[in-house]
Formats: C-alpha cells, sequence, structure tokens
C-alpha cells in the first residue's frame, strides 16, 4: 500500500474512532446532486493514476482520484470508451465522483453490447470501508464474480458506504461510424416511435425528445448505420452539430436544461404515456427516462411518477425537505440500513447524503 493511500485509511480510521463525519469530495461536479451533507472535507483526490490499462482486455483499473476526462482521453487514443457515456458538469470529474453518484448519459440504452449503466461495467473495486481497511471486491474479468455485487453497490451509492480508492471498468471500442436523425412530431408519437424503433435491430445508440423534435443517434458498424438511414428517414443531422447537440445532452448545457424552476428527473417504463403534469420536459434513453421542469410539489411530482409506474428524484434545485430522492418502501430502508452498518458502523461518511438516516 503506497503512502496516499495509507494516509487515506489513517485519516478514515480516526475519524471512526472519534465518530467525527467525514464529507467526501472531490472535485464537486456533482454537489448539487442528493441531499445535503455534512462533516470534515476528505478529497481523495491524491489517490489517483491509472493502475492497469491492457486494451486488447477491454479493461481498465483506475485509482478515483483519477481526472475522468484523462481516462477517457487514454481511452479514446486506444479507439475505445466508456460506454455508458458518463456526464462530467465540470472540468474536474474524477473516476471515483462518477461511480458513486452513478450517472450515465445518452448511451444508457443502446442497442447491443454496449447497453447498460454504470453498475453494469464495474468489475471490482477496492474501498476504504468506516474502520479505515481497504477492502477488495470482484476482479478484472467478467467470470470472476467474487464480490462481483459489491462491486456494483457503489455505482449511485454517493459515498456513504466508504470511499472508493479504486475501480476496474469494462470498456467497448468506440463505434467505427454515427449519424443523426431528426423527426419533427409530438411527444405521445415520440414516445410510440422509440418504443417501436428499440424492439427492432437498428444501432440506436441515443434518443432525445424536446419541443416537437424528435432526436436519434445511431451507431456501429457502417453498413448497419447506413441502411437504418434509409430505412427510419428523418432529416440529416450534420455529425459535429450532432456531437455538440449529444454532449449538451449529457453536460446538461442544453438550453432546456436552464431556468430556475428545479429540474426532476423521473424513471418510468419506456411505454409511459406522456406524464400527467404538464410542464417543459425532455424525453430520453427510449422513453423511459424524462426531465421535467416544475415548481409544483415533491408530492405532486412523485405521485405523477408513480402513476406512470415509476419513481422521481429532485436532481437540481428546488426545496429538498422532503429529500432528493424517492422514498424507500420499509423493506428496501432495512436493506439499506443493514448495508450501512456493515460498511460504516460509526456512521461517517456522507451522512444524510442518499436518505436522512443513511
Amino acid at each position: 500500500m503506497d503512502e496516499a493511500l495509507s494516509q487515506l485509511c489513517e485519516t478514515v480510521r480516526a475519524a471512526s474512532e472519534a465518530r467525527a463525519p467525514l464529507l467526501i469530495r472531490a472535485g464537486g461536479t456533482k454537489d448539487f446532486y442528493g441531499n445535503a451533507s455534512e462533516g470534515t472535507l476528505l478529497d481523495p483526490r491524491s489517490v489517483a493514476g491509472i493502475v492497469d490499462y491492457e486494451p486488447t482486455e477491454l479493461v481498465v483499473t483506475a485509482r478515483a482520484g483519477t481526472s475522468l476526462s484523462e481516462l477517457e482521453q487514454l481511452l479514446a487514443e486506444n479507439g475505445q470508451m466508456l460506454a455508458f457515456e458518463p456526464p462530467h458538469f465540470g472540468a474536474n470529474a474524477t473516476v471515483g465522483g462518477c461511480i458513486a453518484a452513478g450517472l450515465s448519459g445518452p448511451r444508457r440504452v443502446s442497442f447491443g453490447p454496449t447497453y447498460g449503466g454504470v453498475r453494469d461495467f464495474v468489475l471490482g473495486a477496492k474501498l476504504v470501508d468506516g474502520r479505515g481497511e481497504l477492502l477488495t471486491f470482484g476482479g478484472t474479468v467478467m467470470k470472476n464474480v467474487a464480490g462481483y455485487d459489491v462491486s456494483r453497490l457503489l455505482a449511485g451509492s454517493m459515498g456513504i458506504l466508504g470511499v472508493i480508492a479504486e475501480v476496474s471498468i469494462k470498456v467497448l471500442p468506440r463505434p467505427i461510424s454515427h449519424h443523426t436523425l431528426c423527426f419533427e412530431m409530438t411527444e405521445v408519437a415520440a414516445v410510440h416511435k422509440l418504443n417501436e424503433w428499440a424492439g427492432r435491430p437498428l444501432p440506436l445508440s441515443a434518443s432525445a425528445w424536446y419541443d416537437g423534435a424528435l432526436y436519434l443517434r445511431l451507431a456501429g458498424a457502417s453498413a448497419a448505420v447506413s441502411a437504418a438511414r434509409h430505412q427510419l428517414g428523418g432529416e440529416d443531422f450534420d455529425n459535429e452539430q450532432a456531437d455538440a447537440f449529444w454532449t449538451s445532452i449529457r453536460e446538461q448545457t442544453h438550453p432546456f436544461f436552464e431556468g430556475e424552476a428545479p429540474l426532476w428527473r423521473v424513471s418510468v417504463p419506456s411505454t409511459a404515456p406522456v406524464l400527467s403534469i404538464n410542464e417543459p420536459s425532455l424525453i430520453e434513453w427510449n422513453g423511459s427516462l424524462r426531465w421535467l421542469r416544475t415548481h409544483q410539489s415533491a408530492e405532486q411530482v412523485r405521485e405523477c411518477a408513480r402513476q406512470a409506474g415509476g419513481h422521481a428524484t429532485l436532481f437540481r434545485g428546488g426545496d429538498r425537505s422532503a429529500g432528493a430522492f424517492a422514498p424507500l418502501t420499509a423493506p428496501i430502508a432495512a436493506i439499506h440500513r443493514r448495508l450501512k452498518a456493515q460498511f460504516d458502523p460509526a456512521n461517517i461518511f456522507n451522512r444524510g447524503r442518499l436518505y436522512p438516516d443513511l
């Protein structure tokens, strides 16, 4: 164990003995996400660097403090990518923050082997738990399932289980060809079309509907992309403009995400009808992710999501007194509490970031 990692373990151990809360924060690009948490700042960026990368194995192992941009640049130089297309939300985004937040970009529901979110590509991890001990889970190949589910638990855990020190991630080749099509249609028609196309063997890698226009990104082998373009029709979107558009969706710099109204992230079945709240919305992930801007109460928004068969998260802004995340059922809350107690018995990590008692 090197000096930076040893120091991190020692800092956590001391905090545990004193039962002093710690606020894990690296680049701070996801500060807006989740509930407020207090404690002494613990910056893990000293634990950084690429530990192992063999392009032919399609796996990269990096320490948590590694810049996300640095990792993606390395992969791009080798014709590879993080298939879940994680948002950065700032130049200081780190690998650890990417995993802890568990957020995926437009490619989340693409066709074929790139399908999946952050947790679907986490193969293994090292974690400093609430006792200051370094734990190792999983491995660097898909067939190594020892502790695999524990590694996946870290995706979206918001730092409440421990400090992610290192992670092994499955990577994939970048698509040879990509093209974006645009269609003018209503929200109702867009939801219908997205579900129709999702059931066909089309090289879909992203979709977004907003303000009467549906954008569809195709990616894969040149022949497959060309054939899909001819099948689907629509208006061709210049690749340079398309790249900027999808980046604006991923990084939330698109005009839809501007303004003062709170931003809600509503997860529903892809076949769910248009949400009953008549407010500006943007649809991603073939219909299963609905972004909503509204000043309506948390109770109203969550009831709307429940009626559609899903749940709602207050993503940016707004009154968080009702919690950023949808309330848990009693059985699920009990599982969360037991996990927290196992990994962080002194309850020092990011108190309340997910839920008030977690």
